[in-house]
C-alpha cells in the first residue's frame, strides 16, 4: 500500500499540487502538515510513520518535503528500510523498493557519512591546534582556586547550610557537590 505525505511550510502555501501528484501514483491515504521542515514536531509525519506497515511505501512529492537535511532524510529512510517499508520521492524519481533506487539512496548515505567524518576530523584538528597554543576547550570553571579553597574551608567549618554556601559563592548546588566530589577523588586520605 502506498501512503503519501505532503507538507508546506506556511499557511499561505497550498498542498493541492502535492496531494494531486500523490493521488495520481496511487496513494490510498495522504497525511499532511503545514509546518516548517525544521520543526521536530510534525504530527502528520508522525501519524504517517505510525500507520506504515511492512510492505508499504511512504511516498513524498519531493525529498525536501520529508526532511530539511540529508542526515534527517537518511535517518528516516533507514528506519523505514529496517521495518521493511519502502520510500519513494516523485520529483527525484527515487524509489527504494527498486535496486537502482536503493543504490542511489546508499550513495546519498555514503556521502553524508563521508561529510560527518570530515567534520569530525576538522574539529579534532582545530582542538589539537588550540591545545598546542595553550588553549583548553570546555566550559570555564565556576570558581577560581581562591574561591575553591574558601568553599572547602567554609564547608569543613559546618557553620553554613549548603544553600548559604551556594548563595555566598554564586553557584548551584550541583556545582558545589561537583567540587566536593572532586576533592574526595583527589584527596588520598
Amino acid at each position: 500500500m502506498k501512503i503519501g505525505y505532503a507538507r508546506v511550510s506556511t499557511d499561505d502555501q497550498n498542498l493541492c499540487l502535492q496531494v494531486d501528484a500523490l493521488q495520481q501514483v496511487g496513494c490510498e491515504t495522504i497525511y499532511q502538515d503545514q509546518v516548517s521542515g525544521a520543526k521536530v514536531e510534525r504530527p502528520g509525519l508522525q501519524a504517517a510513520l505510525a500507520y506504515l506497515r511492512p510492505g508499504d511505501t511512504l511516498v513524498v512529492w519531493r525529498l525536501d518535503r520529508l526532511g530539511r537535511s540529508l542526515k534527517q532524510l537518511i535517518e528516516i529512510v533507514t528506519s523505514l528500510e529496517a521495518q521493511g517499508i519502502g520510500f519513494q520521492s516523485l520529483q527525484e524519481a527515487l524509489d527504494t523498493t527498486t535496486s537502482s533506487g536503493r543504490l542511489v539512496f546508499h550513495i546519498f548515505g555514503a556521502l553524508a557519512e563521508f561529510e560527518r567524518h570530515r567534520i569530525r576530523e576538522r574539529t579534532q584538528a582545530g582542538l589539537q591546534a588550540a591545545r598546542a597554543r595553550g588553549r583548553m576547550g570546555g566550559r570555564p570553571k565556576a570558581l577560581d582556586t581562591k574561591k575553591v579553597a574558601l568553599l572547602y574551608q567554609l564547608y569543613d567549618e559546618q557553620q553554613h547550610s549548603i544553600q548559604e554556601l551556594c548563595d555566598l559563592l554564586g553557584i548551584a548546588k550541583s556545582t558545589l557537590y561537583a567540587y566536593l566530589n572532586q576533592r574526595k577523588t583527589s584527596d588520598p586520605t
